[in-house]
């Protein structure tokens, strides 16, 4: 980790990389802008899995006294990790032929129809627990009537998985293992939610006597104003949505995974070690004395002795992790691998056959409807894990690395 300084007026930036070449200019000056907030405490954090992002890097995480930014928690507010293990070794059950392929190209299949992906969501409205609690506690959200049309959409999208870099992986860890891991977040929910207040602070910034210039993209809310204190009852209805939209995900994962094993083996499919972790979110904890809003974008909390999901990209490796509680970083670790080229770019460098050829070598079935944007997600488009985890040893220990066998991209 090392340290840069921002003039006389702004916040230290602490970023866990090798050094200040290893940052992108425009993620740099993104940190920048951070750092002049004068709301901010303490410092700016930069993750070594950080990139260029809209208002402020993802890998970025800053505290906050008294104020949220919308823009700093993002559009995918409570996207997110969950994961489980399974007692079936892959080895036993890869070569398995089911009547739709071997066992990972059925399971794959199996769960396309399942769950989802992409633009696709349910046809009927499904139960949701945290929707039914919202309407329950209707006067938390009543001043807000024009986001009430979200909770239409949010009944038909709990339980599907979204598109970009959202996926579903089965993958094997160092003993052999089979293990479950998904990625995905607040669907439309959480964009309405963080367009629709990201609006509001801009609106409200001379009457709050913001110094924050515009194009920096991060307006802010303070939390003793009704504007705030309705920004955080809907910011955490998205992050229950989303830890639920993830929990039922898993849940018929693991209904799909276990009927096809006990059907074509001798296995009794049995689940253990459970997560379900956030890296979009702003938290109120207590740093160094003080309580402060935590805004986490695409970071993971990571106190000591608490478990994490860190992915790396497509065909690569992902870690299961368990903090060492950094108070420089204020508990925190990277999201994943991190980005080393956007996804424009990745196309331009990469080939869809490229991407193929490569999965095809290392055994990995693909799920994808369309498979002519593959390359944005492909492994080549991200930095080495590997290197990324280094680079937070001070952060994180890791207790499993995990391989891709199947892969469902949106």
């Amino acid at each position: 980790m090392f340290e840069i300084r921002n003039g006389d007026t702004g916040h230290p930036i602490k970023v866990w990389l090798k050094s200040k070449d290893c940052l992108e200019d425009t993620c740099l000056e993104q940190a920048y802008h951070l750092s002049q907030l004068p709301f901010v405490y303490k410092w700016v954090c930069l993750m070594p899995d950080t990139h260029t992002g809209k208002g402020m890097p993802i890998g970025g995480v800053f505290a906050a006294k008294d104020t949220v930014v919308p823009n700093a928690v993002g559009v995918d507010i409570g996207c997110g990790m969950v994961y489980t293990a399974t007692n079936v070794k892959v080895a036993d059950v890869k070569e398995v032929q089911t009547g739709n392929g071997t066992m990972f190209q059925s399971l794959v299949g199996s769960l396309m129809r399942e769950i989802p992906v992409g633009r696709a969501k349910h046809r009927t409205p499904q139960f949701c627990r945290t929707l039914d609690t919202a309407k329950e506690n209707r006067e938390l959200y009543e001043k807000n009537p024009e986001l009430e049309g979200l909770f239409e959409d949010g009944y038909l999208q709990i339980g599907t998985l979204g598109g970009g870099n959202h996926f579903i992986e089965l993958q094997e860890d160092e003993a052999g293992y089979l293990c479950i891991m998904i990625h995905s977040g607040s669907r439309h929910l959480g964009a309405g939610i963080c367009e629709y207040f990201n609006a509001v602070a801009r609106e409200n910034a001379k009457k709050w006597g913001s110094v924050v210039p515009e194009e920096y993209r991060l307006d802010y809310l303070p939390t003793d104003t009704d504007e705030g204190r309705q920004y955080l009852n809907w910011m955490q209805l998205a992050m229950d949505y989303a830890y639920e939209n993830r929990a039922r995900m898993l849940e018929a994962a693991k209904e799909t995974v276990k009927a096809a094993i006990e059907k074509f083996t001798d296995y009794r499919v049995e689940y253990a070690d459970d997560i379900n972790c956030h890296h979009n979110y702003a938290s109120l904890e207590n740093h160094y004395g003080e309580e402060v809003w935590v805004h986490r974008k695409g970071a993971t909390r990571v106190r000591a002795g608490e478990k994490a999901v860190i992915p790396g990209a497509m065909g690569s490796y992902s870690y299961v992790v368990v903090g060492k509680g950094n108070p420089e970083s204020f508990d925190t670790s990277s999201h994943g691998a991190g980005r080393s080229y956007s996804r424009t770019e990745s196309k331009e460098r990469f080939t869809v056959e490229q991407v193929i050829v490569d999965m095809k070598q290392q055994g990995i079935v693909l799920g994808k409807q369309k498979k002519n944007d593959v390359a944005e997600e492909c492994r080549f488009a991200y930095k080495d894990i590997d290197e990324v985890m280094e680079q937070q040893a001070d952060m994180v220990e890791p207790v499993r690395k995990l391989r891709t066998v199947g892969v469902i991209k949106g």
